[in-house]
């Protein structure tokens, strides 16, 4: 996910490391940090793998600054894992909204559709936090005040989430 978010941020313009470090953790820092160790290894792979281009630039009031840019292999790859999220970058929330921050850049509104239907799809199948004899728990079924809220609270953001992607895949077919 540190390599697509890289690859989004950068499709969207130019930017030295701290400024894609900052925005980084804005989309999904607060639950999964990145850390100097992570993200300049990430950088220097796609840069060695012809992804992303560097120059140095004059800081403002700084050192020089390594300014990263999107190659045409770089938006190619970027594009590719817009097309075919893995399952994990599907299930999983945080994953998802990084994909989803970047689905834009997808210009083909049928394949921005087909991302949206494969998470609805995941979302329809009952699922809970806590299993009774492999059967979902229900939060009017349980006891426990804490674990009624945390199922009450996932029952409605899931409920808001389908009807969103119901209502995206529609406005994307319509539009085609």
């Amino acid at each position: 996910m540190l390599e697509l978010s890289i690859l989004g941020f950068l499709a969207e313009e130019p930017l030295h490391g701290y400024e894609l470090k900052e925005r980084i953790t804005a989309l999904s820092g607060h639950v999964r940090p990145v850390s100097d160790g992570a993200l300049y290894p990430a950088i220097t792979r796609l840069v060695t793998a012809g992804k992303l281009d560097q120059h140095t630039e004059d800081g403002a009031s700084a050192a020089p600054r390594r300014v990263l840019t999107l190659t045409a292999p770089g938006r190619e790859d970027l594009l590719e894992r817009l097309r075919h999220p893995r399952q994990v970058e599907i299930t999983d929330q945080v994953r998802f909204n990084t994909v989803l921050a970047f689905l834009r850049h997808l210009p083909d509104r049928q394949e921005q559709a087909a991302v949206l239907r494969r998470r609805l799809d995941f979302l329809q199948t009952p699922t809970s936090f806590f299993y009774d004899a492999g059967r979902p728990v229900r939060a009017e079924e349980t006891e426990d005040l804490f674990r009624e809220g945390m199922l009450r609270v996932a029952r409605a953001t899931g409920a808001a989430e389908r009807a969103w992607l119901a209502e995206a895949v529609e406005r994307l077919t319509q539009a085609s």
